[in-house]
């Protein structure tokens, strides 16, 4: 309804010349924040054999599960539905676990894919991950506190709004012009080297990822605004 009265749309239907669903390239920004992690914390970006549990198996959890199954990773899940979780689990050979009991998992990768605020006091006293890597929106309940929390308990977060980019990375192609699925791959593919940047350069200050996260943002943010000022 908003396109029937702009052209100042993006994130359109396919057959309205737009990009489509944007999950499996938020999935595929995710697996590939994953990897990045995981090349940090384990010195390899392999994920085959390591625990992964998935919070949350809708679109783009599905997606991600394509990934992590042909990297052969052992997967567990969790949903609000079990139904879908059933379903989910037959399909990808993966273990479902309860809703609250993902959290005392013994697990390689924690990946929230669902609601935000999965990181806070209580759950961080019990998870037994050395990653945090999922495509949830705001899923440090405090993003000071509970990243500091992280970073004290040797817990490698992967800033949200970084890793689940891709979908977002997808839908900015329609403003370059004709949608380009090949380009947006690799735009969201490039995250692995930003997130693994911004990990590293956590690492080096002792200071949290989303804090680091957020400042490089910023600086991008008021770079451009100092280009344009001088068009």
């Amino acid at each position: 309804y908003v396109a029937m009265e702009t052209d100042s749309v993006a994130g359109m239907p396919i057959e309205r010349g737009g990009s489509g669903d944007p999950s499996p390239f938020t999935a595929l920004g995710v697996y590939m924040g994953m990897k990045a992690a995981a090349k940090k914390v384990f010195g390899s970006d392999s994920l085959a054999g390591k625990r992964v549990a998935v919070q949350g198996v809708g679109n783009v959890g599905k997606h991600l599960l394509e990934y992590l199954k042909k990297e052969n990773a052992k997967l567990f899940i969790t949903d609000y539905y079990p139904d879908k979780a059933q379903a989910i689990a037959q399909a990808f050979g993966a273990e479902i676990v309860g809703k609250d009991e993902i959290y005392d998992l013994e697990m390689d990768i924690y990946s929230p894919c669902a609601l935000g605020a999965t990181l806070n006091d209580e759950t961080l006293k019990r998870l037994k991950t050395p990653i945090v890597a999922g495509a949830a929106n705001n899923q440090l309940q405090d993003e000071k506190r509970h990243g500091d929390l992280c970073l004290q308990k040797n817990i490698t977060y992967v800033p949200d709004f970084l890793i689940n980019a891709g979908g977002v990375i997808n839908i900015a192609t329609e403003v370059q012009g004709s949608y380009n699925p090949k380009w947006a791959t690799t735009q969201v593919e490039a995250l692995y080297g930003t997130i693994l940047n911004v990990l590293e350069t956590a690492d080096k200050q002792k200071r949290n990822a989303q804090e680091i996260a957020i400042e490089l943002a910023s600086k991008r943010i008021q770079d451009i605004a100092r280009i344009k000022a001088t068009y």
